[in-house]
């Protein structure tokens, strides 16, 4: 079974799509005869579309596409705290939180793998890394138990939950400080949880290859079903939301004195079977980034004759074969848009002709 995922743009797929990595090489995701073109799709649709997946053509070298982050437009779920912070020497262990500590990372803070962290000069002065492993939700739910938290979840990728050390602290609480443009790194793939070993993740974080943060994922003061059971308790959790599990200790901020990001600092977050993520703070002369709407994305329509040049994205339905070109999820759509039509047209002239009488 394939596990290992990224979403891309190529000169081959300009729009995007979703790729199956295979060494260093990287192939179209493909469903019957569609393209796969979103992750969202493919986490939530998994068990009914996994057993066709097969790799299309053509393959590319994975350095040599545009590796897009695996999920865009949707705040990312965070946990502060969770991670055992080991002794010092002559040091008594610090008490841990008796409760997970939430909060979210705005969707217009996610960047893929290689783009800029750009540096906010003007709003903080004290930016830091958090190198985290994100769960992926497969199934949705609303007060799920532990014991079924893994059926919720589909996989894994990382986050460098980058923040804005002194926006938290004069603000008393994270969305500033954790939520500024650019400041949610995310990829560079997606993994499917049959190829990682949950329990023995190693997490690495380097800044300028100095190695500052490297524990592994049994170090968690609260374990990932718990953490899937809390943050569900009263909330629904949906196919494609990322929970960022936390950071160990060797975070910028604790260093005495702290050592603080800066312009050209390069941040790399490698997690095992995970990849590496890898973002360099931007030049001090910059320019901030393009504010680029985020908005859940409609499939233009598509003509055969452009078909080839734009993948038709696929979408599972259980009671509707493949989709034609941009009409939306059924087949249906045509015969309901034409009645709804022909009943218009009948009411103005039941109406017309009730202010017309003969």
């Amino acid at each position: 079974m394939e596990s290992k995922f990224i979403s891309y743009k190529s000169k081959y797929f300009p729009r995007g799509v979703i790729g199956i990595v295979s060494g260093q090489e990287v192939h179209p995701c493909v469903v019957g005869e569609n393209y796969v073109d979103d992750m969202y799709d493919l986490v939530e649709d998994w068990d009914a579309i996994a057993p066709s997946l097969r790799r299309g053509k053509p393959s590319e070298l994975v350095a040599s596409v545009h590796i897009q982050a695996p999920f865009v437009g949707r705040d990312v779920i965070g946990i502060a705290k969770n991670f055992r912070d080991h002794p010092k020497d002559g040091e008594p262990a610090p008490q841990p939180p008796t409760f997970p500590m939430f909060f979210t990372k705005r969707a217009t803070s996610i960047i893929p793998t290689g783009a800029e962290i750009y540096h906010h000069l003007n709003v903080t002065k004290e930016i830091d890394y958090e190198g985290e492993v994100g769960i992926i939700i497969g199934k949705g739910g609303f007060g799920i138990p532990k014991e079924e938290a893994w059926k919720h979840i589909w996989g894994a990728t990382i986050v460098n939950d980058i923040s804005a050390r002194d926006r938290q602290r004069d603000h008393k609480q994270f969305y500033i400080g954790k939520s500024l443009d650019t400041f949610c790194p995310m990829g560079p793939f997606a993994v499917h949880r049959s190829a990682l070993d949950w329990d023995n993740l190693l997490l690495e974080t380097r800044v300028n290859g100095e190695v500052r943060q490297h524990s592994k994922t049994n170090d968690l003061i609260f374990d990932i079903p718990t953490l899937v059971e809390t943050c569900s308790m009263g909330t629904t959790l949906q196919p494609g939301d990322v929970i960022a599990t936390g950071t160990p200790a060797g975070i910028g901020s604790s260093f005495k004195p702290p050592v603080f990001l800066k312009p050209g600092d390069i941040v790399e977050v490698s997690v095992t079977n995970l990849g590496t993520l890898r973002n360099p703070i931007s030049a001090r002369d910059a320019p901030p980034p393009a504010c680029n709407p985020v908005r859940v994305k409609k499939t233009p329509l598509l003509s055969p004759a452009n078909a080839k040049e734009h993948a038709v994205p696929y979408r599972y339905t259980p009671t509707v074969l493949k989709r034609g070109f941009g009409f939306g999820k059924s087949s249906l759509t045509l015969p309901v848009v034409f009645g709804w039509g022909l009943l218009a047209c009948v009411l103005h002239i039941v109406v017309k002709s009730t202010h017309n009488p003969r």
